[in-house]
């Protein structure tokens, strides 16, 4: 009698076995699923997006309470969405974002000049965005107010984001 070599054995052996996990999966029978925790109850989702903005913002105007005195709208500039989020410490957060043909130059002069006349310290990035037109932030009180500002610079159109902290 003449048997298989070593590896025609194994392949033998291996074809058989696969051969019996194919038969396991061919059958038309539900798969039974064990688990220990029951199915989860749908419940009614929560929506992702809403028809009122999150409080404190405002859409294509200045947020109520937004300091103004601090950081002025830059003449001809076309707000997109704003926020000021008053603080229990006295504070407020902003963000700003906004729309702009002035040259990046004169649009962080127009948010330089008052934080500055404000006792903000202008203080220019350590490591530079090569993506940004310009940036440039700005700290008062020990670091406890700042304020963030890049500007993008695209087909001749300029958007500017700005976020920070600051006592109005």
């Amino acid at each position: 009698m003449h048997w298989p070599t070593r590896s025609a054995a194994g392949a033998l052996v291996a074809l058989t076995l696969l051969a019996g996990v194919l038969a396991g999966c061919a059958t038309s029978a539900p798969a039974i699923l064990v688990g220990t925790d029951p199915a989860p109850t749908p419940t009614s989702p929560e929506p992702l997006l809403t028809d009122r903005p999150a409080p404190n913002t405002a859409t294509g105007k200045l947020a109520a309470g937004f300091p103004t005195q601090l950081i002025p709208v830059p003449a001809g500039a076309e707000i997109l969405v704003s926020s000021a989020a008053p603080q229990p410490n006295g504070t407020v957060q902003v963000s700003l974002n906004l729309r702009s043909t002035q040259d990046a130059a004169s649009l962080l002069q127009a948010i330089r000049g008052p934080l500055v006349a404000a006792g903000f310290t202008d203080s220019p990035p350590t490591q530079p965005d090569p993506s940004l037109a310009a940036q440039a932030s700005f700290v008062r009180s020990s670091g406890a107010e700042f304020v963030l500002v890049g500007i993008l610079d695209r087909d001749g159109v300029r958007t500017l984001t700005l976020g920070g902290t600051v006592k109005p």
